[in-house]
């Protein structure tokens, strides 16, 4: 047990009202069971654990304090971010706003630096879209757009599932956030193992930095926002022909 990560909750965490049903919707949007099959990826974790990088509850913490600050809040949090906004002014007869969720579907296609990464993102973001024709209370002519791209990624539909939920954009950024810090925690305690508790005060020291990963997503710009993470990018290979893995990243 780490004794220098304790269980605590900052009260003063900036708050925003939702109706109870607008919440419950953004928790089961954030839920890692929801049906896309998020759980069944580490993003690297295991084989961090195989190369003994990772082997306790603070290098995990380091790792994944790492993996949203450098990875994803310049990544596919930002973009998150900024394709909220186009799908909310999105038209069906106007091309240039079609064409940019294209380009930037293509632009998280060609950033996964490895087969797993990229078949991760395709796979979450077909089972998502799924997920959202099979949801009788949408009809909308932006899923039926999305369900043209020929592989729509996790990214570009994850922001269109919040744009249709009406959520604002912090909230729904940070439901998001959240969602993948509990699904790593889950996945830490799998690989390493850690215990329950262990489990969960990693999750509460990841889920105390996340309105920063947020606050920065949400600052990034089209010239900024960035993949790069090539130590990743080289275990992430590395794990695609690991003798014995539990997860399939």
């Amino acid at each position: 047990m780490t004794d220098n990560l304790p269980l605590s909750f900052d009260l003063s965490m900036k708050t925003h009202l939702l109706s109870p049903k607008a919440l419950m919707k953004l928790m089961w949007l954030g839920s890692p069971t929801l049906p896309v099959g998020g759980f069944s990826y580490s993003e690297g974790l295991e084989i961090a654990v195989e190369h003994g990088l990772v082997y306790d509850e603070a290098s995990a913490l380091s790792w994944l304090r790492d993996q949203m600050h450098l990875n994803q809040a310049r990544g596919d949090w930002s973009l998150v971010a900024q394709t909220i906004g186009l799908w909310k002014s999105f038209d069906h007869n106007e091309q240039a706003l079609r064409d940019k969720i294209i380009e930037l579907n293509t632009w998280v296609i060609m950033t996964r630096e490895s087969s797993e990464f990229r078949l991760q993102s395709i796979q979450m973001g077909r089972s998502l879209l799924n997920w959202l024709n099979a949801n009788e209370e949408i009809k909308d002519s932006r899923v039926i757009f999305c369900d043209e791209l020929t592989q729509p990624t996790w990214p570009i539909v994850y922001a269109l599932a919040l744009a249709l939920s009406q959520t604002d954009l912090t909230l729904g950024l940070t439901s998001h956030a959240f969602g993948w810090a509990e699904n790593m925690a889950q996945t830490a305690m799998k690989t390493i193992p850690l215990g329950q508790l262990s489990g969960q005060r990693l999750l509460n020291a990841l889920m105390l930095e996340i309105p920063e990963a947020v606050d920065f997503a949400i600052e990034q710009t089209e010239k900024n926002r960035q993949v790069f993470t090539p130590r990743l990018a080289i275990l992430s290979a590395q794990h695609e022909e690991q003798y014995s893995r539990l997860f399939r990243s």
